[in-house]
């Protein structure tokens, strides 16, 4: 697996473009979220659609189409040198396929790559960013989220990724429960996210075929035991783990018993030969890091840090 194409850091002015491609956007929040935006010099611009609620299904942000379009034209918009989405939630699987990513190339190739920022279900865009941009991507804190709008080290480690990407080069786990589920060190490129998204989208047009040579970055929320265990045993069935370097594991909020999950994922990866951190403190949690995928790095399970080759933005 080799790196993408990192996008330029942010500089103070930057104009920011603030996208829903998934759940309804509480309106409080984005307005919160973009007042933050702006207290960092950020000209952040909200998309047409971001406000819109599906006239059918609530647990969508306006209709399919809408979504993809604000996703488009954001990117292909020059001015804008970042993509924020507001929220996860449901509803990229059912616009990722709209998205019209040949102009998103061109546009790429015609004014350089962009920040993309977005966790949870935003995890399908970030492997469509990378098999049809060959993007890095940026896992973390989203515009009008709770964890974004109320915690301070959220917030601060977010801030200095985008603005001096250098100082989070090192990415140091930021759980208290943060320990070395398998021992030792592994070097890849980063990928991952939300791991039930990622077993979903096995098949789909724009999920990699595999996560060979990679520094495998997973959390979910609200996923039982045993569904974990569906997911983490679909994806060995799927020969989509053969090869993986390492595994970081981030934040399970509402996914039960701790020691439980723990012994689940001692059975299904520890077989894989590999190190594996876990509670390393991205995704559903207080305080949640970001973490940069596509970037070539170091996994030391032991100490609990996962060191970038480069920093996630040029």
């Amino acid at each position: 697996m080799r790196s993408l194409v990192r996008p330029p850091r942010l500089t103070p002015g930057a104009r920011v473009a603030v996208v829903a491609p998934s759940g309804p956007v509480p309106d409080d929040r984005l307005e919160a979220g973009l007042d933050i935006l702006r207290g960092w010099d950020l000209d952040p611009v909200v998309a047409p659609h971001v406000r819109d609620r599906h006239p059918e299904f609530g647990y969508l942000a306006g209709a399919d189409a809408d979504r993809a379009r604000d996703l488009e034209q954001a990117w292909c918009d020059p001015s804008v040198a970042a993509v924020f989405c507001a929220r996860g939630g449901y509803g990229v699987q059912r616009m990722v396929d709209l998205v019209d990513w040949r102009a998103m190339r061109d546009a790429t190739r015609t004014a350089g790559p962009k920040v993309f920022l977005g966790y949870s279900d935003i995890t399908a865009l970030h492997e469509a960013f990378a098999t049809r941009l060959g993007i890095a991507t940026l896992h973390g804190p989203m515009t009008a989220t709770v964890d974004f709008l109320k915690n301070a080290r959220a917030q601060e480690h977010l801030r200095t990724t985008l603005f001096a990407p250098e100082e989070t080069r090192v990415i140091r786990a930021g759980s208290p429960h943060a320990a070395a589920l398998v021992g030792g060190r592994a070097r890849g490129v980063t990928l991952g996210g939300c791991v039930s998204l990622l077993a979903a989208d096995l098949g789909t047009p724009t999920a990699r075929t595999s996560a060979r040579g990679g520094l495998l970055c997973i959390e979910d929320i609200g996923e039982e035991a045993y569904r974990m265990d569906r997911i983490l045993t679909q994806l060995l069935r799927a020969r989509w783990l053969d090869g993986v370097a390492g595994i970081v594991l981030g934040s399970w909020e509402e996914c039960g018993d701790r020691d439980e999950l723990r012994a689940l994922f001692a059975d299904r990866l520890g077989g894989l030969g590999v190190p594996v951190a876990e509670e390393f403190g991205f995704g559903h949690c207080d305080g949640a890091l970001t973490v940069p995928f596509g970037v070539a790095g170091e996994l030391d399970a032991d100490a609990g840090t996962l060191a970038l080759d480069e920093p996630a933005l040029v």
